[in-house]
């Protein structure tokens, strides 16, 4: 439950000031930016309560009620998927059939299978080459169906290391089409070695 005021962590920021951050923080920006230190935008106040997220309390979930063929892979309680529109990193994002919204939403049995499904996950994105790391992410603010995110970072992309991976997302130019379905076919195909059904 989401409390109404502000609290242990938002209490103690600056709102509605601009302020300035060391370009060491951004290294990928370094060399096309002309000032140090940044500017960023000021800190918006609190939104409380939050807005409902795209499918909160599985009222129009689009996972929900998606077809498994619209999958990479699946299996009785998980499903993989990527996106139709290529973009600059491959990438894939795993979520429970039935509607859960966080972790701790997850009952034991899934909690248990999520680990080692993360592992296969990472085995088979690494077993397409070209991969220097991958990287794990759970956000949740745009769609409420919990949903993990897994994203390749080429090897040797040394730029996009740590956090700035997720900008250099959007900021390369988009993969080819048939580079990046070939990419979800042998990750599905890997997948099924384990278990599970490829759908690609």
């Amino acid at each position: 439950m989401t409390d109404a005021t502000p609290g242990r962590f938002s209490a103690h920021y600056e709102y509605e000031q601009t302020r300035e951050m060391p370009l060491d923080s951004f290294a990928y920006l370094r060399d096309s930016l002309a000032t140090d230190p940044l500017a960023i935008a000021a800190l918006a106040r609190p939104e409380i309560p939050e807005p409902p997220r795209a499918g909160e309390g599985g009222r129009d979930c689009r996972s929900c009620t998606a077809d498994d063929r619209d999958y990479l892979w699946t299996d009785q309680h998980w499903r993989i998927h990527t996106i139709a529109e290529p973009l600059g990193l491959f990438f894939v994002m795993v979520n429970p059939r039935e509607h859960y919204e966080e972790l701790p939403d997850l009952p034991p049995a899934r909690a248990a299978e999520l680990g080692p499904l993360l592992q296969r996950m990472e085995s088979a994105l690494r077993a397409l080459g070209d991969v220097g790391q991958v990287h794990t992410h759970k956000w949740g603010d745009g769609g409420a169906h919990l949903h993990l995110w897994q994203i390749v970072r080429p090897l040797g992309m040394l730029q996009a290391r740590g956090v700035g991976l997720t900008v250099w997302l959007k900021a390369l130019p988009p993969l080819p089409t048939e580079v990046w379905e070939a990419a979800g076919r042998d990750f599905a195909r890997q997948m099924a070695l384990g278990g599970g059904t490829a759908h690609r």
